[in-house]
């Protein structure tokens, strides 16, 4: 019997061309995850990567195969409230603080406003933004305003974190700070991750395991765990074991 948290099983998305073509998306995916792993869907664009995180965030029905939760299925688990999602943009709300952005799930769902205190208290501890609750999303950085995105997407204690290219708009020094940020983050909530990216360097530092998806359609073409020591800091980026996983993930797209 399996001890996978997340089972995936012979997926396939397929979407309605122009034409009357269908366009497929995905093509027959099946994929482990166990409870706590981090683990980063990586591919060019047109992969799927990112349908592939909706169908298992109950945002898109897949048109074929399955995937169960903790024995349930995705619907199930998103009206327990069981998903934090953050997504390319942080999408913060301009008239609102960032206390109070981070609250918004919190008062949507009726947690009494004590509670809500305590724990946006935490979340911003959690992200490093103690000294910035009462300012507007306007008077932050792009990085600051994604790690509020975070605070948010972790302020109902989720059990799953579904992250789509959350870093993909931001330089590369402030990305990699936020690489680092985020595995504290991880270390400190034990939650399972899974993390969309087109970044070889960044799936790497980040992950437990890497799945590789192939465009056209979107497949699995190769799952490579990275067995770097944890807790990582970006000095590993530098060693020639970090080095030698990159080599071996963008070899896995040759010939695809």
């Amino acid at each position: 019997m399996s001890n996978a948290e997340i089972q995936i099983k012979n997926v396939s998305m397929a979407y309605a061309g122009k034409n009357g073509e269908d366009i497929v998306a995905l093509n027959d995916v099946s994929l482990d995850i166990k409870e706590g792993e981090f683990i980063s869907l990586l591919g060019p664009s047109g992969c799927g990567k990112t349908t592939l995180l909706r169908i298992i965030a109950d945002l898109l029905q897949p048109t074929s195969g399955s995937v169960s939760i903790l024995g349930q299925s995705p619907r199930e688990i998103r009206l327990q409230k069981k998903y934090g999602i953050v997504f390319q943009s942080p999408v913060l709300y301009d008239w609102r603080t960032i206390r109070r952005n981070i609250c918004m799930p919190m008062e949507i769902m009726g947690i009494p406003k004590k509670e809500r205190t305590s724990r946006i208290d935490k979340m911003l501890d959690l992200v490093g933004l103690q000294d910035f609750g009462y300012k507007y999303p306007f008077e932050l950085s792009g990085g600051m305003q994604q790690r509020v995105g975070i605070a948010r997407a972790l302020a109902l204690d989720p059990d799953f974190l579904l992250m789509d290219e959350p870093f993909s708009a931001l330089d590369e020094f402030t990305r990699e700070k936020l690489n680092e940020d985020l595995l504290s983050v991880w270390s400190k909530t034990h939650k399972t991750v899974i993390f969309v990216t087109h970044n070889i360097p960044e799936s790497v530092f980040l992950s437990d395991r890497v799945v590789v998806l192939s465009p056209h359609p979107g497949r699995v073409s190769a799952v490579v765990d990275i067995n770097l020591p944890r807790p990582r800091e970006n000095a590993i980026r530098e060693t020639p074991e970090f080095y030698e996983y990159v080599a071996k993930i963008r070899r896995s797209f040759e010939g695809v």
